[in-house]
Formats: C-alpha cells, sequence, structure tokens
C-alpha cells in the first residue's frame, strides 16, 4: 500500500464518531467486546464492523482470551500511535499510484 492510500485509510478510520469513542475508551485499557458495546450503547455486530476498520488501519488489535469456564473471549487493546501531518509532509507522498488509479477510473 502507498503512502497515499496509508493515509486515506488512517483518516478513513477516524471519520466516524464511534470509532473515535472505541479509540478513547481503549486508550483507558483493553476491553472485552461485549463491555465494550454495552459501554458505548451499540450492538455487537456494529462494534466489530467499526473494530474492523481500525484494525485495518493499525490503531487496534484483537486478541483472543479463554476465561475460566473455558469461553473464547476477544479484547480489543490500542496500538500506541502518534499522527502528525504537515504541507511538507503530505508534498513528499508519491502520488502517481493515486493519479493513476483516478485517471484509470474516469476513463471511458
Amino acid at each position: 500500500m502507498t503512502g497515499p492510500e496509508q493515509l486515506a485509510q488512517l483518516f478513513d478510520a477516524l471519520s466516524h464518531p464511534v470509532r473515535v469513542q472505541v479509540l478513547a475508551q481503549l486508550a483507558c485499557r483493553r476491553e472485552y467486546v461485549s463491555e465494550l458495546a454495552r459501554i458505548l450503547g451499540i450492538s455487537r455486530p456494529l462494534l466489530y464492523m467499526h473494530l474492523q476498520k481500525l484494525e485495518a488501519a493499525g490503531l487496534v488489535r484483537g486478541s483472543l482470551q479463554l476465561s475460566e469456564d473455558g469461553k473464547a473471549m476477544k479484547f480489543f487493546e490500542i496500538v500506541p500511535f502518534r499522527i502528525r501531518l504537515s504541507p511538507e509532509e503530505l508534498a513528499s507522498l508519491d502520488t502517481t499510484q493515486v493519479i493513476r488509479f483516478t485517471d484509470a477510473a474516469s476513463a471511458p
């Protein structure tokens, strides 16, 4: 994946308020999926959709843990990150791939 694609994926992951809330919650501690869904007041399937997008962007990671009764429990935790973006960093991105993709999409 190129620099522009990675940047777009990161911005896409951060573009929904629920995903930002997920990150804020996970910044405090790792959470079990069911508990995180309860805290945020959303369904587990909806939470999983948001977590998949955050995980694909490299912002969170999931792991399975067995409970005392042998039940598999999925936990998520934040991956340490720092986001810094300046005009100079944007100018240094190789945009040729993005331009070629845009040209191909607009071709008849």
